[in-house]
């Protein structure tokens, strides 16, 4: 799936070969030349990943990482470091600072697409196109397709989200708000009824094959995707 990656970089000729080689591998990129510029960005919609410049006009590189991982809001956005700086005390100071990975300049498009691929797989797994399989259910966000025991199961687009999310990060309760924000956008303003509604949907869908069990209600706290159900 089609990641939104924000790229902060001041030198337009980088930023845009990073832009272009993101939209390239197939996902949406948003460019911001400084970090004023992409604190503002941030406030109005969370990207699902940050490709960040070390040394930046006004604010760095490095206090921008620091106000993303002090706010609650922004602190799970995966952040790569880009830096001409290649002292290993430089790497490690980005690294303290909240960063995933650490990219010196000069880099190649083809590190760069790998390094966030990488990043992604590890900290936003459903942005990636990779297939999940649990108890004889398999999504595979290529093909938009789910199968329950070798039975193609049918799911509207929101549904299909809700479940790549769950699916990713199984075993874990997530709040009717923590769903909202990560499945429908946390700039998007809905009321937290509609989860339900969603989920009934969803369970409705997985009916047929029994998977609907492994969507499971947590009294008080949210929704559980668990493979023990």
């Amino acid at each position: 799936m089609a990641a939104t990656i924000l790229v902060v970089e001041d030198e337009p000729a980088i930023q845009e070969l990073i832009s272009y080689n993101l939209e390239l591998a197939g996902h949406n990129a948003l460019k911001a030349q400084n970090a004023e510029q992409a604190l503002e960005m941030v406030r109005t919609a969370l990207p699902d990943l940050v490709v960040l410049d070390w040394m930046l006009p006004g604010m760095s590189g490095i206090e921008f990482a620091r106000k993303l991982r002090a706010d609650k809001r922004t602190q799970a956005v995966p952040v790569i470091m880009l830096t001409a700086r290649a002292d290993e005390r430089d790497k490690l100071q980005g690294l303290e600072t909240g960063a995933d990975d650490y990219l010196t300049k000069p880099f190649s498009p083809r590190e760069l697409n790998a390094r966030v691929k990488a990043v992604l797989r590890r900290r936003a797994p459903q942005a990636t196109d990779d297939p999940v399989e649990i108890s004889g259910l398999k999504l595979d966000p290529a093909s938009h397709r789910v199968i329950g025991n070798g039975t193609p199961l049918a799911l509207g687009p929101t549904e299909f989200r809700l479940l790549h999310f769950l699916m990713t990060h199984s075993e874990r309760v997530y709040s009717r708000t923590q769903l909202l924000d990560q499945v429908w956008g946390d700039h998007i303003f809905v009321e937290e009824r509609t989860v339900d509604v969603h989920i009934r949907r969803l369970r409705k869908a997985l009916e047929p094959t029994s998977h609907d069990r492994l969507i499971q209600t947590v009294r008080s706290a949210g929704y559980r995707f668990s493979a023990t159900a």
